[in-house]
């Protein structure tokens, strides 16, 4: 059972940042009111987390192929500990944003070199049972933050959902000084610090546009000026990397069909499964006046699918990449689709269905995504495209959560002002949207309240259809990207151990699989 402590303290670590992903969907009211501001600026606590993983996964991962993935790792355990502390005890939203974004750094260190540890240590069916184990946990952590967020916010104080990290985060750096063992960095090549600069750069630009255009508007000079900054950054990170010895993403990979297929669907992925939670948090609790463990537990089916299927990949797989992925995907596009039918008098429970068949999805594409993401590159570049697959997923969920946030408002204006009886349709939309809605018919005339609280309402419910259906167009058009481009084998079929690697888990050769 040694052999397995490694994957234990990769899982375990995995497990605490993927589930800060999500687990303060169904907490922002609550942190809102304790610290005196609008749910509109601490919905910054979600995006911040996510875009500082996002954005700094790329860098992270050369960094770690570099000077050492074990150490690069704990390094990421440490940090993201101590900004755990920091947001549980911060004063104000001001030093929780903050606090957040040091924790997506540390969060990066770790995710930035799973994918590369894992494959470090095990190969042939001890990787496909560790990659499904791993996925599996993904699943798991991605979708139960909301129901554990939930119970944490509801019985005990918001301020526990990162108190929670402490013992976990612990006992995974114990495990990991304990049993992982360091590979061998190549610490003479010159680093790529202006790739890494112009990566976080141009979609951290893009990222914080996107989410104020749907404030701002599309045409305010702030907002161009972001998507100017941006588009300026994504030019010269592509000139860079093109002359770089060594780039932080190695652009000549997407000239290999899976590759390109592999990071679309992972793009992809987190957007068509996950960002829309949050959306459906908010209906839930300022709508339907669900508790925060309520809300929470109409997700769980979706974590619980997940878990199931992920199992079931360890157990008989592994399955060939393009069916997973490609089958996955078409199944987080059907369940979105299936939520997509809500109305004014619909509840949580209207959700339910279309969460178990993503989840099913979810399950199925996560330990596939990442070892078919493993096989296209040589071993001493597990950790580059390590972290630019979890890049590419995280970028996706914090673009996710804020091309829907567009959406989400802007339908909600569309009905309001259908109405007619509103005066100020877009103030009215931004009020609800930011999770207002009950004071806001607290507020209107006794005479009308009940007709304002159905158009609200129905408001809501048109915003998450419109935000679901663009959640299954994406999954649907990755999977039909997957089945045409990917032509990786499944986990351990044609890979070979290296002599003279880690003893019980060598790196496999990147051999012509595509």
């Amino acid at each position: 059972m040694r052999k397995w402590w490694p994957l234990a303290a990769i899982c375990l670590g995995t497990f605490m940042l993927l589930l800060d992903v999500t687990i303060v969907t169904v907490a922002l009211p609550a942190m809102a009111a304790d610290l005196g501001t609008t749910l509109s600026d601490v919905e910054w606590v979600v995006d911040i987390y996510a875009l500082a993983l996002a954005s700094l996964l790329l860098g992270v991962g050369s960094l770690a192929d570099r000077i050492g993935r074990r150490k690069v790792y704990l390094v990421g355990l440490i940090v993201f500990t101590a900004a755990s502390v920091a947001c549980a005890v911060a004063p104000n939203a001001g030093v929780l944003i903050g606090a957040r974004a040091v924790q997506g750094l540390g969060a990066a260190g770790m995710f930035g070199t799973t994918i590369a540890l894992l494959g470090m240590h095990y190969s042939g069916r001890d990787r496909g049972v560790a990659f499904a184990v791993w996925g599996a946990t993904n699943s798991v952590a991605a979708a139960a933050g909301p129901v554990i967020g939930g119970v944490l916010t509801q019985y005990l104080d918001w301020r526990w959902i990162f108190f929670v990290n402490l013992p976990v985060c612990l006992a995974a750096v114990v495990l990991t000084l304990r049993s992982v063992r360091e590979a061998k960095g190549r610490g003479r090549q010159r680093a790529d610090v202006l790739g890494m600069v112009t990566f976080t750069v141009a979609s951290g630009a893009l990222t914080f546009g996107l989410i104020r255009a749907h404030s701002d508007g599309w045409t305010a000079s702030f907002t161009l000026g972001l998507f100017a900054t941006a588009a300026v950054a994504l030019t010269l990170f592509v000139v860079v990397e093109t002359r770089h010895e060594h780039p932080v993403l190695d652009l000549s990979l997407f000239r290999r069909p899976s590759f390109t297929g592999i990071m679309i669907s992972a793009l992809f992925l987190q957007g068509a499964a996950f960002a829309y939670l949050l959306f459906e948090s908010l209906w839930m609790q300022s709508v339907l006046g669900y508790e925060p463990v309520e809300a929470g537990l109409y997700i769980l089916p979706m974590c619980a699918a997940a878990f199931l299927v992920s199992a079931l990949a360890g157990r008989f797989g592994p399955w060939p990449p393009r069916a997973s992925i490609g089958g996955g995907l078409a199944l987080i596009a059907l369940g979105s689709g299936m939520q997509a039918t809500l109305s004014a008098e619909s509840s949580g429970s209207s959700l339910v269905a279309g969460l178990v068949v993503a989840g099913l999805g979810v399950g199925l594409v996560t330990p596939s995504l990442s070892a078919a993401a493993l096989a296209t590159v040589p071993p001493e570049r597990g950790g580059m495209v390590g972290g630019a697959v979890n890049t590419f997923r995280q970028l996706g969920f914090a673009l996710g959560i804020a091309v829907f946030g567009v959406i989400f408002q802007s339908r909600i204006e569309g009905v309001l002002k259908n109405d007619g009886g509103i005066p100020d349709p877009h103030e009215a939309a931004v009020v609800l949207s930011g999770g207002h809605a009950r004071s806001f018919v607290a507020g209107w005339p006794e005479d009308g309240r009940a007709e304002m609280a159905h158009l609200v309402r129905e408001a809501f419910a048109s915003g998450l259809n419109a935000v679901l259906v663009v959640a299954a167009a994406l999954g649907a058009a990755a999977s039909l990207i997957v089945v045409a481009t990917v032509r990786v084998p499944a986990a351990g079929a044609d890979q070979q151990p290296e002599a003279g690697t880690i003893p019980g888990g060598q790196e496999p050769r990147a051999d012509a699989a595509l």
